[in-house]
C-alpha cells in the first residue's frame, strides 16, 4: 500500500484523484493536505514525512496581477522542497506543470520555475521526480471563470447566461479522469522524468464545444432526450455539462400520461444513444443502490408505488432527496460521481424502469458501493 499525499486536494483535479484513488482503500492510504499547512512548518513537515508519494497539485491559474499568480507557484515548490529538506524525506514528487510553459505569461513561467525547483531537489537528494507537462483539463465540478472554457460554458447555459467566444482557437484536452488515469500510471510506474509531456485526447475548436453543449441545453435540459453520444470526448463533455444543473431545483421531472377508456400511456424516455433497459419491483421498505458510478448515465423512471430517491455528491455531506409516485409517474436522473438509492416508502409494492447507456460488464461494472 503506497501512502499519498495531494497537495491541492479540494481542488478540481485533486478532488477527482482523491476520490478515485479511494476506490481502492487495498492499494493507496490517502494522506489528508490542507491548504493551511503552506503557512505552518510543523503540519507542513508532518504531511511530507507520513507520504510514499505526493502528488503537488496546489496552485494558482488565474489573479488580477499575474506577478501575484508567478509568486504563489514559486513559493509553493520552495515551501515543499524546504520542508522535504528540514524532514530528511525523499517522496516520490509528481508535480503537474501545465502546456503553457513555453508561452510568454508569467503563468506558464511560474509552472516552469516551479518544476525545476522540485526537479532540482530530486536530483540532490536522489529522489524520484515526475513533472508531468498537462494540456488543458475540463471535466465535472470544475470552477467556471477559473479551470477550463468548458466549466464556464456549462454553468452559463444551466444558468440562463449566454456564452461569448472570445477566440475560436483549437484546444487541446483532456478529461480529468483520463488525467487521473495517468497520474495513477505514473504513480504504479514510479516513473522519474523530469519533463514528462501528458498526451492530448482531444483537439476542438472553441465554437465546436459551445455547438456541442448548446445541443445538450435543448435535447437534454429542455425536452429530456439523451443526446446523441458519438465518442469519448462526447459522452465525457455530456457528463460534465449534467454536473452544472441544479438537481434541486430540476428532479423529479413528471412525465405526461396519455389517458383514454383504455388506461394510460406515458413515454419513458427518447434516446439518441443505445443502453439497456431494465425493470424491478421492490417491497415495501427496501432500499435499493447505495453505489455510484464515474462514466455512465442513468435515468429511473418511477410508474408504481412511492419512492424516495437520495442523491449525494462523493466527498460532500449534502443529500438531496426526491419523492416520487406511481400517482404521477416521474424520474430522476444520476449525475456521475453521485452515490444514489431508492426505497420503496409506500405499502405496496414499486415498480421501477431503469435506463443506463452501456451494457453491464461485470469485469468493468462503474458501480462503487457507497451509502448515501
Amino acid at each position: 500500500m503506497k501512502r499519498i499525499g495531494i497537495t491541492g486536494q479540494n481542488g478540481f483535479v485533486g478532488k477527482h484523484l482523491y476520490n478515485t484513488l479511494g476506490l481502492q482503500p487495498e492499494l493507496y492510504q490517502r494522506i489528508d493536505f490542507q491548504k493551511s499547512y503552506f503557512d505552518n512548518e510543523e503540519l507542513l513537515d508532518q504531511f511530507v514525512s507520513s507520504c510514499d508519494v505526493i502528488v503537488h497539485l496546489a496552485g494558482m491559474n488565474r489573479h488580477a496581477d499575474p506577478q501575484v499568480i508567478y509568486d504563489t507557484n514559486v513559493s509553493l515548490a520552495n515551501n515543499l522542497v524546504n520542508a522535504l529538506k528540514r524532514t530528511g524525506s525523499k517522496p516520490h514528487i509528481i508535480f503537474s506543470s501545465s502546456s503553457q510553459e513555453e508561452r510568454d505569461n508569467l503563468y506558464g513561467k511560474s509552472k516552469k520555475e516551479a518544476r525545476l525547483i522540485l526537479s532540482g531537489w530530486a536530483n540532490s537528494a536522489e529522489a524520484a521526480f515526475t513533472g508531468m507537462v498537462i494540456p488543458n483539463v475540463f471535466g465535472p465540478f470544475g470552477n467556471p471563470f477559473y479551470n477550463s472554457v468548458v466549466a464556464t460554458f456549462c454553468h452559463q447555459i444551466t444558468h440562463g447566461e449566454t456564452p461569448k467566444i472570445e477566440i475560436d482557437g483549437e484546444l487541446k484536452l483532456i478529461y480529468v479522469g483520463e488525467l487521473v488515469n495517468e497520474i495513477t500510471k505514473v504513480i504504479n510506474l514510479v516513473l522519474n522524468e523530469s519533463e514528462y509531456s501528458v498526451a492530448h485526447t482531444a483537439t476542438v475548436k472553441v465554437s465546436e464545444i459551445l455547438a456541442l453543449l448548446l445541443k445538450y441545453h435543448e435535447q437534454y435540459l429542455l425536452k429530456g432526450s439523451i443526446p446523441e453520444i458519438n465518442n469519448n470526448f462526447e459522452l465525457n463533455l455530456f457528463n460534465s455539462f449534467r454536473c452544472y444543473e441544479d438537481i434541486e431545483k430540476k428532479f423529479p421531472i413528471k412525465f405526461t400520461e396519455h389517458t383514454d377508456a383504455r388506461g394510460a400511456f406515458t413515454e419513458i424516455i427518447r434516446l439518441n444513444v443505445g443502453g439497456q433497459v431494465s425493470f424491478s419491483t421492490t417491497h415495501p421498505g427496501i432500499t435499493r443502490g447505495n453505489h455510484f458510478h464515474t462514466r455512465k448515465i442513468e435515468r429511473f423512471a418511477v410508474i408504481n408505488g412511492e419512492a424516495l430517491i437520495q442523491l449525494r455528491q462523493i466527498g460532500t455531506d449534502q443529500v438531496f432527496d426526491f419523492y416520487l409516485s406511481g400517482s404521477q409517474p416521474a424520474y430522476v436522473d444520476m449525475p456521475i460521481w453521485y452515490t444514489h438509492n431508492i426505497k420503496n416508502i409506500g405499502e405496496t409494492e414499486l415498480y421501477t424502469i431503469f435506463w443506463i447507456n452501456e451494457f453491464y460488464n461485470p469485469e468493468d461494472p462503474d458501480t462503487y458501493f457507497e451509502n448515501v
